[in-house]
């Protein structure tokens, strides 16, 4: 996973396409519903757009592994929820003090590993204090706020430099992950977690197979076993649908709902969704230094006209969506006038501008095709750099080498971004690093929200970047299969509730 963030491979290939679609009912609005018994010994496919590269989830980037593997194989002390709460996890409880400088968690008894290896504190104290200490290992400086990780019996201990109110989320990522200790397992093609399922076959190129772990500690997953079939074509995926071979699409476009709910045996579902569709402005050099330049090309974008030609999600402008702490609705920051965006560009001195997008050639051209239209309304000319994604993570966000580029934001959270000047935003202000490490520091959920608001608007006043829209989950499912997360999808997929009936 790539540092403080993630970016969401379905929406390489649905942005732009999407179309509201009606939701199936379910009673449960975070999983989907349907009739008939479950079958124990069934078997799931679901369609994902993009492999990883291997499985190291310690240390490789890439937002499938979380996906895939997160709750499913590899678990934590605490998970969180499909509406986003810590729940525990290998912890039974957990407690943290009123200082919040001291976290202690009573770890279950009775787990083992998929090798069959019992779990042990040490095994956590290890976990933790490596990752914290290999850098390599993604998320670690998620940790750097913690001084000690102890056990005592069951108890685990964390004591903390200070408070930080990002730490039990944190450990519900990659950052909390629990391996076993010395484990001699080949992590780039093999696992060994804790969870309801085990990997049982990787198909590079192909499919990851996850099978039902009947050691598990807690209840059983409800089906034998779960397919990842990797499928970058949209059509592709849909005629494996249609012949029986996937039972559900993520990344689905949803342009083609009348192909797949045609049949009867499938049902188009929309969820929530933290995806932030980011058009990025390198503010170093150039024109885009001015903030009025900056001020002018958002000003230039028509966000209502985005939403609707892609059917799904709603406006955002600012850096944290609705369902994240310190959201605020920042649309009066900005609005849509062509006239006033032009007014900006004479106060800054710059005629015939010329701006290049550089944006992954997975994407659909939609909203690239929006954005070369607007800005062309109010004189900027703006060429499309269509790049294939390895080379997007090579320029844009590794060496910052770009004037403008889209990509989209999965990880919910993530606001962090925006106070880290290193990061290829390129934006840094002193007063939003300020507020967001008083965020940390809070030991009031109210408080840490609150000073994240008020960051958030000062980073939408500052235009270091438009956030086109806010994303919505949309996946089809088979009528037959139920308990299918629905939310934040292109994130995280809990297959803790998923099941198959027979008709």
């Amino acid at each position: 996973m790539l540092r403080r963030t993630a970016f969401s491979a379905a929406a390489l290939v649905t942005a732009g396409t999407l179309i509201l679609a009606g939701c199936s009912g379910a009673s449960d609005p975070s999983t989907s519903a349907s009739a008939g018994e479950p079958n124990p010994d069934a078997s799931v496919n679901i369609r994902l757009v993009l492999e990883p590269s291997n499985l190291d989830i310690r240390q490789t980037a890439g937002i499938s592994l979380d996906q895939t593997l997160i709750d499913n194989v590899y678990q934590g002390l605490v998970a969180r929820s499909a509406a986003g709460e810590i729940v525990d996890a290998l912890a039974s409880a957990h407690e943290v003090s009123t200082d919040g400088l001291t976290y202690t968690f009573t770890l279950r008894e009775g787990v083992v590993f998929h090798d069959g290896q019992p779990l042990t504190p040490q095994d956590v104290v290890a976990s933790l204090t490596t990752r914290k200490a290999t850098p390599e290992w993604a998320d670690s400086e998620r940790l750097a706020n913690v001084a000690s990780i102890a056990a005592e019996g069951q108890t685990i201990t964390l004591t903390l430099t200070q408070p930080d109110s990002s730490l039990l989320w944190n450990l519900t990522g990659r950052a909390g992950i629990i391996v076993k200790e010395g484990d001699a397992v080949d992590y780039n093609t093999a696992a060994n977690g804790t969870g309801p399922f085990r990997v049982a076959n990787w198909r590079q190129g192909a499919s990851l197979t996850l099978e039902r772990n009947d050691e598990y500690w807690g209840d059983a997953a409800q089906v034998a076993d779960v397919t990842f079939d990797f499928i970058p074509d949209n059509q592709a995926a849909i005629n494996a649908a249609l012949a029986g071979e996937v039972d559900v699409l993520v990344g689905f476009d949803a342009n083609m709902t009348d192909q797949v709910e045609g049949s009867g045996d499938f049902v188009v579902e929309t969820g929530s969704a933290t995806d932030k569709s980011v058009l990025a402005m390198n503010s170093t050099t150039g024109p885009l230094a001015d903030v009025r330049v900056r001020e002018a090309i958002r000003t230039a974008i028509d966000h209502d006209a985005i939403v609707e030609a892609i059917g799904a999600g709603q406006t955002l402008y600012g850096p944290i969506p609705e369902s994240d702490p310190g959201y605020e609705d920042l649309s009066d920051v900005v609005s849509y006038d062509p006239a006033a965006a032009r007014a900006l560009l004479g106060e800054a001195g710059v005629e015939e501008l010329s701006l290049t997008l550089t944006i992954p050639s997975a994407y659909s051209t939609t909203l690239s095709q929006i954005l070369v239209s607007n800005l062309n309304d109010v004189g900027i000319d703006l060429k499309v750099d269509r790049v294939d994604f390895g080379t997007w993570l090579s320029d844009v966000y590794t060496n910052k080498d770009y004037e403008l580029s889209v990509v989209n934001h999965a990880e919910p959270r993530d606001f962090e971004n925006w106070a880290d000047p290193d990061y290829y935003f390129t934006y840094d202000n002193p007063e939003v690093q300020s507020l967001y490490a008083q965020s940390l520091t809070a030991t009031d959920d109210a408080a840490a929200a609150e000073l994240l608001r008020q960051a958030a608007r000062i980073v939408s006043e500052d235009h270091p970047a438009d956030w086109l829209y806010n994303w919505a989950s949309v996946i089809a499912v088979a009528t037959n299969v139920s308990g299918m997360p629905v939310d934040n999808v292109n994130a995280r997929i809990n297959l803790a509730e998923i099941a198959k009936s027979d008709g």
